[in-house]
């Protein structure tokens, strides 16, 4: 069987996910994989260090205004139409001034993208990255928030909401439990203090990650884009 980006297969996604029920999940009706998808010629993995430096060259390229626009050509979208095997995932916020393939100067098939309002961590955000890493192979996970998110100010309102916007909210006021609002820059604390949270909720509240994370086969990297000047800042 190929592995690419270090794919894990069927039977091992089996075993990461203890449960022999997962075998008939679908996406669309079909099986999580497909004879497509693993019927293709082998590729080098990408390791989460190499997919790190390709996303931080990526978004050095966008700072100097000095883009490449890689795999954007017909014939790359035609190469992509039977498989998909990113290089990393993005779990990234909704907002419309951060669009992770445009500030990391990537294209066509190369990021799995999840966006949602806040960079929220819920359980169908950790089921797609479950599918990204385990079954398409990707090997590394961002967790990208930004300055000036709305979705953090709203919930350092601590105000009620309508409609379902409580609960993009109420799934950020936890990380907010953990910084003080009192000193400092609180939106800037509050930001990162999201960013650090939802990365540790994919770990705690997803046995597959935690168990390819333990195996060596994913890293997930929190990290904070500035719209302000354009670059993504890793946070340690």
């Amino acid at each position: 069987m190929a592995r690419i980006n270090g794919f894990v297969g069927r039977r091992d996604f089996l075993k990461l996910a203890g449960l022999v029920g997962i075998a008939s999940a679908s996406f669309g009706g079909s099986l999580l994989w497909s004879k497509q998808q693993v019927a293709v010629a082998d590729v080098y993995p990408v390791n989460p260090h190499q997919a790190l430096k390709r996303l931080l060259d990526g978004n050095q390229r966008f700072l100097l205004q000095q883009r490449q626009y890689p795999d954007q050509s017909l014939e790359r979208l035609r190469l992509l139409t039977k498989a998909q095997y990113p290089f990393a995932s993005i779990l990234g916020c909704a907002d419309s001034r951060v669009p992770a393939e445009i500030i990391f100067d990537q294209g066509l098939g190369n990021l799995f993208v999840v966006r949602v309002a806040g960079n929220v961590a819920s359980d169908m955000i950790i089921g797609s990255l479950e599918y990204s890493t385990a079954v398409l192979g990707s090997q590394l996970v961002v967790v990208l928030g930004h300055i000036s998110c709305g979705a953090v100010v709203e919930a350092i309102k601590n105000e009620p909401h309508p409609g379902k916007i409580n609960f993009v909210v109420e799934g950020i006021k936890p990380a907010l439990a953990q910084v003080n609002l009192s000193t400092g820059n609180i939106y800037v604390n509050a930001v990162t203090a999201n960013i650090k949270y939802q990365a540790e909720q994919l770990q705690k509240s997803s046995t597959i990650l935690a168990k390819l994370i333990s195996v060596g086969k994913l890293k997930i990297v929190s990290a904070c884009y500035d719209i302000n000047t354009g670059k993504v800042n890793i946070i340690k």
